[in-house]
């Protein structure tokens, strides 16, 4: 199979990526038409500083920190933060070198796709904050397996799926108002020890005891502000450790399910299939397969 070189405007100040390309000349029409996207941990030294671009782009964070200037007007980046930009819109994203982000990225063309981005939230040239963290995170790593698998179907299918996200998104938005709110704090708070020490945790009732929330409440927060619960958010970070550890190492299926606290492999590959639709084991070799077509999973990017 052909392999895909990566385009000028895709990163190479990351120290993971992975990438899917669709169609990179595409021709303006109405109907959205993917034209790229995929995953990439940011280097310490990530800077992407653009006075235009020629493709619609909505990023998303799912780890780390950083910083954000979107026509003029700066922003705080951090987990759960979505912007969107395209052609006219000047945007600059620095990454923290103390906490490098993890981001989600699809660019794409269109007039459908761009009066999504113009009439729904939050907009063209806008940052919002996202409560379905792990529902926009799975949309995302969706729209990874299936642009990777590149079949006669693969367009339609992301399209389709962009389209869902722009739903999804639509319903999740965070208001302002609420972002500063005693509850969303707390919820933020725990959140962010989850992402610190995934590791440790095993139980709904060890993140209560930790962070002094009782678990009830904690639960509410998450289904509130998370759509989903504190122990599956904990799933997802031992799982998204799993997935960095298994791909491009030599380092067993069962060694890696009792690094994130799981004593038997059956579990864990039942849990992994869960968060991600397939067992690590086709996993391993959907990567591979990956690897072999010019799409990077996980491994360091080539230079331009």
């Amino acid at each position: 199979m052909k392999t895909v070189r990566r385009p000028a405007f895709i990163s190479t100040q990351v120290s993971e990526s992975c990438c899917y390309y669709l169609n990179l000349a595409p021709r303006a029409g109405g109907e959205i038409t993917v034209v790229c996207g995929g995953r990439e941990r940011c280097a310490p030294d990530y800077v992407i500083d653009r006075r235009d671009f020629r493709f619609f782009a909505v990023e998303y964070v799912a780890e780390g920190e950083g910083s954000l200037v979107l026509d003029g007007k700066p922003h705080v980046l951090r987990p759960m933060c979505l912007f969107t930009y395209g052609p006219g819109v000047p945007h600059t994203i620095r990454t923290s070198p103390r906490k490098p982000m993890l981001k989600y990225f699809i660019d794409f063309v269109g007039g459908e796709g761009e009066a999504c981005l113009r009439e729904g939230p939050p907009g063209l040239g806008q940052m919002a904050m996202v409560a379905a963290h792990n529902e926009l995170i799975e949309i995302f790593e969706s729209l990874y397996r299936e642009g990777a698998r590149n079949t006669r179907l693969t367009p339609a299918i992301c399209a389709t799926l962009l389209r869902l996200l722009f739903l999804k998104v639509a319903e999740s938005v965070i208001p302002p108002t609420a972002r500063g709110t005693r509850a969303f704090q707390t919820y933020r708070r725990c959140r962010e020890f989850i992402e610190a020490h995934y590791l440790a945790l095993s139980t709904l009732g060890q993140i209560a005891a930790q962070t002094r929330v009782n678990a009830s409440y904690l639960c509410r927060l998450f289904q509130q502000f998370g759509h989903g619960s504190p122990y599956q958010y904990l799933l997802r970070q031992k799982m998204q450790h799993a997935v960095n550890r298994l791909h491009g190492s030599r380092t067993l299926i069962k060694e890696v399910a009792a690094e994130v606290g799981f004593a038997d492999p059956y579990h864990f590959s039942r849990t992994f299939k869960k968060v991600y639709g397939l067992s690590p084991e086709h996993f391993l070799k959907f990567a591979a397969r990956g690897s072999r077509a010019g799409i990077p999973a996980f491994a360091e990017s080539p230079e331009s």
